[in-house]
């Protein structure tokens, strides 16, 4: 049986799948920033090399436009379970050994990080913002907006571990029934 097997009646269920679904929304909105920013970029060496009339605003809006992709992408590449991974070590344990070391290392190692990135990203953010903070490229951009992404992309990471921790223990507990 799998987790989604079960019933939405269980508090654990719907956190995951809600959870899961909101990381599945921004992977596929997010990831659409990629063909934009791939197109501003070629919109830039077209004029720059074909007509010698280069943009002012091309290089940094595609370098906050990769900022941003970049960043939210993490709870995405956790769901599913794209990140970097040491299985070299614990793919020689059974099953329920595998989940006690990811559990372990969500608790030990994930969660403080996460948190870390959220209060820190905050701070961050909101001292960009309250200082009108702006690139020093050709154009003068707000740097808030990509320091509030780096935010949301913690606050997603933390709610993806938390989904995934969930899966870990139904799964160890679903195994004793």
């Amino acid at each position: 049986m799998t987790f989604a097997d079960h019933s939405g009646g269980d508090i654990s269920v719907f956190l995951v799948r809600a959870i899961d679904g909101l990381n599945e929304i921004v992977g596929r909105i997010v990831s659409v920033l990629a063909i934009v920013f791939a197109a501003i970029i070629i919109y830039d060496v077209v004029l720059r090399y074909v007509f010698s009339e280069p943009t002012r605003w091309a290089f940094d809006v595609s370098k906050q436009l990769f900022g941003f992709y970049f960043v939210l992408l993490g709870g995405y590449a956790l769901r599913h379970n794209a990140h970097v991974r040491v299985d070299i070590l614990t793919e020689r344990f059974g099953h329920g050994a595998q989940r006690i070391i990811s559990l372990v290392g969500y608790v030990i190692f994930f969660f403080p990080f996460a948190w870390v990135f959220l209060t820190r990203s905050w701070e961050f953010a909101m001292r960009s913002f309250a200082q009108g903070e702006v690139t020093y490229g050709a154009i003068q951009m707000p740097v808030y907006p990509l320091k509030l992404a780096m935010c949301a992309a913690a606050g997603l990471l933390l709610l993806q571990g938390i989904s995934e921790v969930l899966k870990i223990i139904f799964d160890r507990q679903e195994g004793h029934q």
